[in-house]
Formats: C-alpha cells, structure tokens, sequence
C-alpha cells in the first residue's frame, strides 16, 4: 500500500505542527497559524517536485478531476473521451460538470489506446482523458499529438501513477492539466485528498476560485471582503492533509525505489512461466513500479493460474471481473441510473452514446488474460521466498 506503509514519526512531526497552532483551515487566520501554512507548502513542493508552475490541493482525487474539468470549461453538450479501464471517479467526473464520458479502447500498455481515440471524435469532443492506470505510463506522446491536431483539451488523470514518468518528463505534466489522488492505496497517501497542476495561469485562477466559493485571494484584506468573479463551491484541502503530504513527498523516492527492487524480484519469479508476458511499459524507466501486470495465451488459462496462485495465498486481480475499473461492468452507469432524474444523459445538448463491449475488443481481450498485484515497499526476504515458492507451485496447473 505504497506510502502507507511508511508512516511514521516525519508524519506526526507535520500534524503536530498543526495541532500546536490550533488553525486546521487552509485560508485566514494568519496570525493565529504562527507561519504555519503546510497546503501551501506542500503545493509549492508538489509544483517543484513535478515540474509544473502551479499546483492546487484538494479534498480528493475525484474532485480534483471535477475541479480541473470545471477550469476547462467542459460542461452540457460537450464529450470526453476516456479510457474503457479506469476507476470510476473518470466518468463520474465528466457527469458531474454535465458533460458526456465517451469510451475508448485501451493497448497493450494497458492504457488509453491513441490510435483510438480519433475514431471517438465527433463535432462536439472537448477533451480526452489519458489515465495511467497501475503506476505506469501511456503512450502519452501520441496522445498529445493526437489530441494536438484534433484541438482537444488534455486532462492526465495520474491518480495511480504519482511519481511515474515518461522520457524523463514527469507523468501528470503533459497535458493542460493532470491530476493526483492521495487516498489510502496510492503511492503517497493524505487518507484523503488530491492534487491539480498546470502550467496555465488562468486555468490554476479557475481551478483556485472554483475551488474555494469563489475567493479570488488576490488581496490582502480580510477573507470575507475577498473579490471574486465566478461561483465555486468547497474542494479545500485542509492542514492536516497539507501536513501529511509534505512528510510523504519527501519519501516518495524512497518508495519508488523499495517498489522497483521489488517488482524485478516479483518479475524473476513469474519470467519462467511459457507463455506469460509482462505488460508493455512505453518507457520503463518512468514505471512508478507500484503494480505488476502480466498475461497469459488465453482466458481460461489465466483463470486457472489466478485461482492456483491464490491456493497459494498470493493474491491478484483480473479486472474484466472488477466491479470498478471497468466500465462495462457498471450496472448503474450503463442504466443511467445518476442521484437526479434530470441527468446528463436526458439532456437535450448531449448526444446519446453507447458503450459497448464490442467497440472496445483490446480491452476485453486484454483484460480478461491479464493478472494484477500489487507491489508493497517493504516486503522481507522471507515474504519472497513465500511468494516464489508460491509462484512456482502454481504454475504447475499451466
């Protein structure tokens, strides 16, 4: 569980800094805080760490994908193109601005497949959605040229892969705008909370005010006499989140490296097997190496070898079957079935789009061959030994 597994004394140092100052609020109070400002610290630290000039805390990484396709200006009567694998939160994103999530097929990085993504295009298509799903990248290059020549806004959704890069450009930093989750399953973890970067002023302005009601924090006065030029509601990222991505980002090195080591150990283990492959990484240099995929000839094959693996008590996921992330298998999307009758699917502005399975044949077919585990940061020689032991055992069924 990535940075979760390192928490410890650097984590309640931060809190603790917090708690003596008694002001938990991201904004006001800058007397009482006594120069503790850990949200804007950490976003100072988190534009350096990633390459951007700007970057935005929030309350999560869902909604910093709302937030960001908010300073986009997508919204009713505009389409989105996103991967068929992804968690949820993508399309609910889109939805939840008004517009219409459009499915497109992924390739054998797993990813959003760029040579698809121009048979999704129609007249109303705003923006495209690259998700670099389990910590490694896509074939990002293409998609900016695609999406470059067809004038799309690109939003990363870098939720999976914080500190994962491509040739050397960090992941989230391609687009106009990319976006972080810190829950508690990703590499560094807030329990909560998410980040935004950009390289655009007016669209982090957007982002900003979007974000706080509206305040501008433009001026000095105090907050309730600040400007403002648009509404917004609450995404604020609060202090004790601000304080424990500071600790995290300082480890997220450190945990890149341990999941690296890790990995090509997992990887040692599984080469053996006939017929197994590991997923295509465009550029392995850049593999936040926080999950291990890799598939076999055929469906059924695999099926066995997950359930034989288990026996063995090494747990994997074939997501074909994942209730999650992957948009076929959500029975309350494809029903349309969002909290209010007046949803963006009954809107007159958007146009009616389907998702069916069979214009995404990589997916199904990838998906359903392919096995996933996680990569810890600390596992002990002994826990290894288990695994390969376990590894070589069930292999046996193949």
């Amino acid at each position: 569980m990535a940075g979760a597994e390192l928490i410890g004394k650097e984590e309640c140092k931060e809190v603790m800094d917090v708690l003596g100052t008694g002001i938990f609020a991201r904004y006001s109070f800058d007397k009482e805080r006594q120069g503790v400002w850990k949200v804007r610290d950490f976003e100072k630290a988190f534009a350096k760490y990633f390459g951007a000039t700007y970057a935005l805390g929030v309350t999560s990484g869902s909604a910093a994908l709302k937030v960001a396709l908010t300073a986009l200006d997508v919204g009713p009567g505009d389409e989105v193109i996103c991967p068929a694998f992804t968690f949820m939160a993508t399309y609910e994103a889109v939805l939840e601005v008004g517009g219409i999530p459009v499915m497109a097929d992924i390739d054998d990085t797993l990813n959003l497949d760029p040579d698809d993504i121009t048979n999704k295009i129609t007249s109303r298509t705003k923006a495209v959605i690259p998700v670099h799903m389990c910590g490694a990248p896509a074939r990002i290059d293409r998609i900016m040229k695609v999406a470059k020549k067809n004038k799309l806004l690109v939003l990363e959704d870098n939720a999976q892969g914080c500190g994962a890069s491509y040739k050397g450009k960090m992941l989230g930093s391609f687009g106009h705008m990319g976006i972080f989750s810190f829950d508690h399953y990703k590499t560094i973890t807030t329990g909560e909370g998410g980040m935004i970067i950009t390289n655009d002023l007016d669209l982090y302005h957007r982002a900003e005010w979007y974000h706080d009601h509206g305040h501008d924090h433009l001026s000095t006065v105090h907050r309730a006499l600040d400007g403002r030029t648009i509404l917004g509601f609450n995404y604020r990222m609060n202090e004790f989140q601000g304080a424990l991505g500071l600790a995290q980002l300082r480890k997220l090195k450190k945990v890149i490296a341990a999941q690296r080591k890790n990995k090509a150990a997992l990887k040692e283990a599984f080469a053996p097997i006939p017929g197994l492959k590991f997923r295509l990484i465009p550029d392995p240099d850049g593999d936040s190496a926080t999950f291990l995929a890799f598939n076999l000839p055929a469906e059924e094959q695999t099926k066995a070898f997950q359930k034989a693996l288990k026996a063995e008590g090494i747990d994997t996921t074939r997501f074909k079957d994942n209730f999650w992330h992957y948009v076929p298998n959500w029975e309350h999307f494809l029903a349309k079935s969002t909290a209010q009758t007046k949803n963006p699917f009954k809107d007159p502005r958007n146009r009616k789009v389907t998702y069916s399975r069979k214009s995404i044949p990589h997916a199904e077919d990838l998906l359903g061959r392919t096995l996933i585990m996680g990569v810890n940061v600390i596992m002990p020689a002994a826990k290894l030994k288990a695994i390969r032991k376990g590894i070589a055992n069930a292999a046996k069924v193949l």
